[in-house]
């Protein structure tokens, strides 16, 4: 014998389930293809018409209230499930193992603190570029060895369009949308179609910095220099050496005193004593004046260093291909230095 609506409904809401499989059971029982509901919805054609009405709207409530059972249910079981564990909680607990930040972004962190500290701020840039901010508003002529394949990685279906080789494509966009005074600095990667070896790589990091005002001298760049030396090598002597770069005059390369304390200040520094760590120079008139800054009322300075050298000197880094290869036997050594 069939059950009756009431029984049905009674027996809808005095179910409890303690897993997800009785549940599911449940469902199908009452909600499946054979199921309850189903079975009594054939029997509609038995009911005469003028009860159909009222026949109809009793399943729907059945039907919604085996639903409204079911997700009452499922949420239940879902929060009892989400506050049990496995682990057993009585277990001695550890530290869990600390990440670290990588050797370049050590530095690179400490130099860009050092300058932030006297008024410089950090400008970004994209690392594809064209040809005017790579080169030509750098004053680079277009004979300039930078510009031949194998120093430049060129985008081959646009021979103007090439991955930057400095961060000096920074500062030119710098210039060109910000009035002087200009100081900032500019970290970033870079790429050089370079053979790979234990000292160079295709792909390494620089910090370039420009400043522009008025009235600025080699003096002031002398002093900005000595400043970071003493900030990030604890060293106060530094020598200038005449360079040439095409977008500054007069140009230098800045060398900081290591000494020659043990044999790695031998090795290091090549038994002189002396460590190049940067170049530097006036910025040439001919790129203010592609930048839209009339080089009779400013003047400026500009410098760069390669972060990957000042890394490799710091941690004592034999070979630069270790700063690439994420080895995390490697990385695991910088761990705890922030």
């Amino acid at each position: 014998m069939a059950a009756t609506h009431e029984e049905i409904e009674n027996e809808i809401k005095s179910f409890n389930a303690s897993s997800a499989d009785e549940l599911e059971a449940f469902r199908v029982k009452y909600l499946g293809k054979k199921g309850v509901i189903k079975e009594m919805s054939a029997r509609m054609k038995d009911v005469a018409p003028e009860d159909r009405k009222d026949f109809g709207q009793s399943l729907n409530a059945l039907k919604d209230a085996v639903q409204e059972r079911i997700d009452s249910l499922k949420e239940a079981i879902e929060s009892q499930s989400g506050t049990e564990s496995n682990e057993d909680l009585t277990r001695p607990s550890g530290l869990e193992q600390a990440g670290s930040r990588h050797p370049v972004t050590l530095v690179r962190n400490e130099i860009e603190t050092i300058f932030q500290n006297i008024g410089f701020s950090i400008a970004e840039g994209p690392e594809i570029e064209d040809d005017w901010h790579n080169f030509s508003a750098l004053n680079f002529p277009e004979e300039h060895p930078a510009r031949d394949m194998q120093d430049t990685f060129f985008i081959e279906k646009d021979p103007d369009i090439a991955l930057r080789t400095h961060t000096s494509s920074v500062q030119v966009r710098i210039m060109e949308t910000q009035k002087p005074p200009i100081r900032i600095i500019a970290p970033g990667r870079v790429y050089r179609n370079e053979d790979i070896s234990s000292r160079s790589h295709c792909i390494f990091h620089q910090v370039e910095g420009l400043y522009i005002d008025k009235g600025v001298s080699f003096a002031d760049m002398k002093q900005t220099i000595e400043y970071f030396a003493k900030a990030f090598f604890g060293k106060t002597k530094i020598r200038l050496r005449p360079s040439y770069f095409p977008f500054t005059e007069p140009s230098a390369e800045v060398d900081v005193y290591w000494g020659l304390e043990n044999e790695i200040d031998h090795r290091i520094t090549k038994g002189t004593g002396w460590l190049e760590i940067m170049g530097c120079g006036m910025v040439d008139p001919n790129v203010l004046k592609a930048s839209g800054i009339d080089p009779d009322i400013y003047s400026g300075f500009a410098f760069g260093m390669g972060i990957e050298r000042i890394a490799m000197n710091r941690f004592q880094i034999g070979d630069i291909r270790m700063l690439f290869e994420n080895d995390i036997r490697f990385l695991k050594q910088f761990q705890g230095a922030w």
